[in-house]
């Protein structure tokens, strides 16, 4: 029995098309379904106006958490807030000046969440940059050093006392894979001897899980936990950097199919920071 050219063309499409779903899919990573409430808590999320932190505070919200939105751009973080407000009828999220290429910054946020807040339940450190071109912060630090590593070990140690006094508490640091590939320079950490984008971010980002393993050891004992995840390839604004960024329609089908949604690159935050399931794991990777 024979069948029509048009059958097996149809076939052949339905089984891509159907392939392409569940290769997507797959890349797209699991999405966590704990219902676990956060009524009475309160979570700061750093660079949560857009990306992984914004739906990282989505989420918080919906589950009745006091959320902190940490951001540099107060406009940015404004339109998101709104957003998230209206969707979750939280009311209770808020936004604070938060530049992490200012230690100056950090220390007015950190003396200002001190001076309103009691408790401190989640800080989830997500806020970083990526192959920027070469730049010095007003602190003397390249700005990949100090936005992703030094900024957030000087907010995690300023708020530490309350999130102690808070216990049980969690510390969340996004990191990435690339810190496998990566050399803490420690002849040369300003990279003025020759500054490379890549090796940079690298040794930031191995920087951070480093910290992390060390912090966990000295809070052994306090029910403060601090864990690393990789989010996945997540297509957020902490690429603009790249040199395909200002191709994005031409770049469309690589982006869609090879790298994640905020939603779902943000899935392993909220995972570390409500689930029941690592409430005891502490100085852990995740990706």
């Amino acid at each position: 029995m024979s069948f029509p050219p048009w059958v097996y063309h149809g076939s052949l499409l339905g089984t891509i098309a159907l392939g392409s779903i569940l290769f997507k899919e797959y890349r797209s990573g699991p999405i966590y379904k704990g219902e676990e409430l956060l009524m009475g808590k309160t979570a700061i999320v750093t660079g949560a106006n857009s990306g992984l932190g914004k739906e990282t505070a989505r989420d918080f919200a919906h589950r009745g958490a006091r959320v902190i939105m940490a951001c540099r751009d107060l406009e940015k973080c404004a339109a998101a807030q709104k957003e998230i407000v209206d969707e979750t009828h939280n009311h209770k999220v808020l936004c604070k000046k938060l530049d992490l290429a200012s230690f100056k910054s950090i220390k007015e946020f950190t003396a200002d969440v001190q001076k309103e807040v009691k408790f401190l339940d989640i800080l989830v450190n997500n806020a970083g940059v990526m192959h920027c071109p070469y730049q010095v912060t007003e602190d003397g630090f390249e700005n990949q050093f100090q936005v992703n590593y030094l900024g957030p070990v000087l907010l995690t140690m300023s708020l530490l006392d309350l999130m102690i006094k808070s216990a049980p508490s969690r510390i969340i640091n996004v990191t990435s894979v690339v810190h496998a590939a990566g050399q803490i320079n420690f002849s040369d950490l300003n990279a003025e001897k020759g500054y490379h984008m890549t090796l940079a971010y690298n040794q930031s980002k191995l920087a951070i899980l480093m910290f992390t393993k060390e912090l966990a050891k000295h809070l052994q004992g306090t029910k403060v936990t601090v864990n690393a995840l990789h989010p996945g390839m997540t297509d957020t604004e902490i690429n603009r950097h790249l040199r395909w960024n200002s191709l994005r329609i031409l770049t469309f089908p690589m982006r869609y199919y090879f790298l994640r949604q905020p939603f779902r690159g943000a899935q392993t935050s909220i995972y570390l920071a409500v689930s029941p399931e690592v409430e005891n794991i502490s100085g852990k990777y995740f990706r």
